[in-house]
């Protein structure tokens, strides 16, 4: 018999995490005190997003909105 999964840890799926986020929209409730919307710039082999200068150091987090 298996103990149950602890809180806060999510439980052994048969898919990866994240792996249906393809087929549907979700909804993000995000609070902060700013927000820029931005366009990715390719940079070698990832992308680039040039944020305020006054962000540096900051916790931000970042959503894509479309695919």
């Amino acid at each position: 018999m298996s103990a149950p999964p602890s809180p806060g840890k999510r439980p052994a799926a048969s898919s990866p995490p994240g792996a249906d986020l393809s087929s549907r929209p979700v909804k993000f409730v995000v609070h902060g005190e700013e927000m820029v919307e931005k366009k990715v710039h390719q940079t070698g082999t990832s992308g680039r997003v040039y944020l305020p200068q006054a962000w540096i150091g900051k916790r931000v987090k970042v959503i894509l909105v479309t695919k």
